[in-house]
């Protein structure tokens, strides 16, 4: 498993990230019985950086706290069907890892979010790892049926690692 992380604000967060990071991309893929290994990029930003790239990509002129870019397709989320049929567009050749996609994450938000719902920035932080792996896996929330089922499974990853609402 390859994740490449770059942090490019000075902005702290209070815990190891990058440990954080690991732990819930490895747990969303063991949910989701991903049977590869993956390659994932993260980028830790700041509100104006995202917020530019969300007027670009989505149109959306605000700042956000976190998007996803999936670089797979899938016919039903965490279904791998279509990018076994095309391994030379999913893999990378030289590690034969899946090329999941890239998730970028607003520090200012986690930071704001954490004290809105009254939770550890851990959590937060934790929080939008799961729901971005699992927007890469092919999941939305775009009906309120799909909302349930990601807001289930974000919840079951941050129970198994022990990051809960309640912890300081």
């Amino acid at each position: 498993m390859t994740i490449l992380v770059e942090n490019e604000t000075e902005k702290e967060l209070g815990f190891d990230y990058e440990k954080i990071i690991e732990d819930v991309v490895k747990q969303t893929l063991e949910t989701e019985h991903c049977p590869y290994e993956v390659e994932i990029n993260i980028l830790i930003t700041n509100n104006e950086e995202i917020h530019k790239t969300n007027k670009e990509f989505r149109g959306i002129d605000r700042p956000t706290d976190v998007l996803s870019f999936p670089m797979a397709d899938y016919i039903s989320p965490a279904d791998f069907t279509l990018v076994e049929e095309s391994p030379e567009s999913y893999f990378n050749p030289e590690t034969d890892e899946l090329l999941l996609g890239d998730i970028m994450i607003s520090v200012d938000k986690v930071l704001e979010q954490a004290k809105e719902y009254g939770h550890s920035n851990k959590r937060e932080f934790a929080f939008l790892v799961a729901h971005s792996m699992l927007h890469l896996l092919g999941y939305d929330h775009i009906d309120e049926e799909e909302r349930l089922v990601m807001e289930a499974k974000q919840e079951a990853i941050l129970q198994a690692l022990s990051i809960t609402r309640n912890e300081g």
